[in-house]
């Protein structure tokens, strides 16, 4: 079983190099998102929560999603949180059944920051892209995701956002092994990760028959 890590800014490609890696392993990957253990705010009035830094990794529940990865790895199967944006709030009555696979993917921005996360992972890819082009997918997600008005959204990158890439986010691309520029447009990359993810599957099943 390999763990691969793929971080990045918002908006660099990372979903995109998720999916496609995804793709081509066919069915031997899981996917364990930042997104998912957000840290639930619903105790907190609504207009507090919309102070919320979700780009801070004191936003994570870094404790839950490092068990549950773990958990993964020894073979169990777990309940991903489902968390809203929308609301801040993880929803107490919906989980996400995942099973383990051969890839666990743990894909987030902010990802790398924690080391007990890191410590986890065999691969560890940052997703880099220009500032211009996350700016442009950034406020196209936030008006169709998050409820924004494109001034909100500016708003919100120029704020949060684009402070936070340049103190967490950006700093921690010195841990990856591999750097991924032009985001998810970056076909060859995709394919050589893959092919490399693909190889030390091979090598482990044949270290594992050795056994």
């Amino acid at each position: 079983m390999l763990v691969i890590g793929i971080a990045g800014g918002s908006g660099s490609g990372k979903t995109t190099v998720v999916r496609a890696i995804t793709e081509q392993l066919q069915g031997r990957v899981v996917v364990i998102p930042q997104d998912s253990y957000y840290k639930d705010s619903s105790h907190v009035p609504v207009e507090e929560r919309k102070k919320i830094n979700f780009d801070h990794p004191d936003a994570i529940d870094w404790k839950l999603m490092c068990q549950q990865v773990r958990e993964l790895k020894a073979g169990h199967t777990i309940e991903q949180p489902v968390y809203s944006y929308i609301t801040c709030s993880r929803s107490t009555t919906e989980t996400v059944t995942v099973e383990p696979a051969d890839v666990i993917i743990v894909e987030g921005i902010l990802i790398f920051t924690c080391k007990e996360l890191r410590d986890q992972m065999n691969i560890k890819i940052f997703v880099d892209a220009d500032d211009d082009d996350r700016l442009m997918r950034i406020i196209v997600r936030d008006i169709a995701e998050r409820g924004r008005t494109i001034e909100t959204a500016i708003e919100h990158y120029c704020d949060t956002v684009k402070p936070m890439h340049l103190q967490f986010i950006e700093p921690s691309k010195r841990y990856a092994d591999v750097i991924v520029p032009q985001g998810g447009h970056n076909k060859v990359a995709i394919d050589i990760l893959t092919n490399t993810v693909e190889k030390a599957l091979r090598n482990s099943k044949r270290a594992k028959r050795k056994k």
